[in-house]
């Protein structure tokens, strides 16, 4: 092991010698060195939240033939830090009668949730936090403390729109949460692991090809869990004020504003992990743990770069057909997408690469044609009974 192939675990081990030799026992040592560790991800995550807010404001003027920041620093890129210093510096309010402990704690729990969410991701075969066999649980998991803090900001407040504006979120969120669910079990099925790293070393075919429709409901399900348009009920400022932050400011907003940045790039993170072969890319990775790393980096940006692109691209839709989609459409769709990648999983398993491949691609495609096909049954079905009641109406009218 040296420090070119290895550079982190090399770090890891230098550190701790040194602790050792001013005196501490091995397994202070080892706490403290992953405790720096664990400072130093959150503290380049942080740096890299701070760079999303110009990407998306540059990204969001193009959209909008707009320049975006372009007057502090090359390219507006210091603006970020512009606003960071503007938030801290806002008046911090309090509304009378919240419940203070709760009301501080919700922005903070809501930024955690992301930020623990790293904990897990590979960055390469060798960057990693830590390598869970129950990867897939722990996402499921962790991203729930965000919609704790969704509920907890809310209550918390003092105010009826904000209560009622994390009702809405809430049950938006754990609705959608269903379909990610099953989703997330069909790279399982695939793979024979919850690891999310064994599922980035097993996943020699990008598992987009073999299951499409798994990963556009994963991306359907991840942007109206993150509550990004056309699922941003958490905001709909044109129907409940602000919702549930309304009453939050300053930085209190900020740590919210930084969650949603970070969750958006965090989910286009897994979704490299899940279904682009993560920090793999036609052997570069081995090249050196850094370009593994950056391999990831730039497939998650990309992930990013399209949940962006809805956003700015597809008008804000009502919230009952917001879960009619879900609940009528797209959780049936999933569960049936499952049982059909288990049972052509295990019927191909054992053959040709490019047979396995072409089956569970093929079975996707069938799928989905047949589910096209019930919803033009079911809307022919309901225009003719609505035109049937249009027809007595106007018989009776006309008597």
């Amino acid at each position: 092991m040296n420090f070119w192939t290895d550079p982190v675990n090399v770090a890891a081990e230098w550190l701790k010698d040194v602790f050792i030799g001013w005196g501490m026992t091995d397994p202070y040592a080892t706490a403290l060195v992953y405790l720096l560790g664990a400072f130093l991800l959150v503290a380049l995550v942080m740096l890299l939240d701070v760079f999303l807010v110009w990407v998306e404001r540059k990204v969001v003027a193009r959209f909008q033939d707009r320049i975006g920041p372009n007057r502090v620093g090359p390219f507006g890129l210091i603006q970020p830090f512009a606003d960071i210093i503007k938030l801290i510096i806002k008046e911090d309010i309090t509304p009378a009668g919240a419940d203070k402990v709760v009301y501080n704690l919700a922005p903070v729990l809501s930024l955690a949730s992301v930020l623990l969410l790293w904990a897990i991701l590979p960055l390469s075969a060798l960057v990693y936090g830590v390598d869970l066999n129950v990867a897939v649980l722990y996402l499921v998991a962790a991203g729930a403390l965000g919609t704790l803090a969704v509920i907890m900001a809310g209550w918390s407040s003092n105010n009826k729109y904000a209560l009622l504006g994390a009702f809405r979120t809430v049950a938006q969120m754990i609705s959608f949460e269903i379909p990610m669910v099953v989703v997330l079990l069909i790279p399982t099925i695939l793979t024979g692991s919850m690891s999310l790293k064994t599922i980035v070393e097993r996943q020699d075919i990008w598992y987009v090809v073999l299951t499409p429709l798994g990963f556009v409901i994963f991306l359907i399900s991840a942007i109206a869990e993150l509550g990004r348009a056309p699922f941003d009920l958490n905001e709909a400022e044109s129907e409940i004020v602000a919702g549930f932050h309304i009453e939050y400011s300053g930085m209190k907003f900020g740590l919210f504003y930084a969650g949603e940045l970070l969750h958006a790039f965090t989910f286009g993170g897994f979704m490299a992990v899940l279904f682009f072969g993560g920090y793999r890319f036609f052997g570069l990775e081995q090249i050196h743990p850094l370009v593994a790393v950056l391999i990831l980096m730039v497939k998650a940006l990309l992930g990013y770069w399209v949940i962006m692109w809805i956003k700015y691209t597809v008008p804000r839709i009502r919230i009952d057909h917001m879960l009619a989609l879900n609940w009528k459409f797209l959780t049936p769709l999933a569960f049936a997408l499952l049982v059909v990648t288990a049972v052509m999983h295990r019927l191909l398993g054992g053959t040709q690469p490019w047979v396995y491949a072409l089956g569970l691609f093929l079975s996707n495609v069938v799928l989905l044609l047949a589910a096209l096909e019930i919803l033009r049954a079911s809307a022919r079905r309901q225009r003719r009974q609505e035109e049937a009641v249009l027809s007595a109406v106007a018989e009776t009218a006309g008597h």
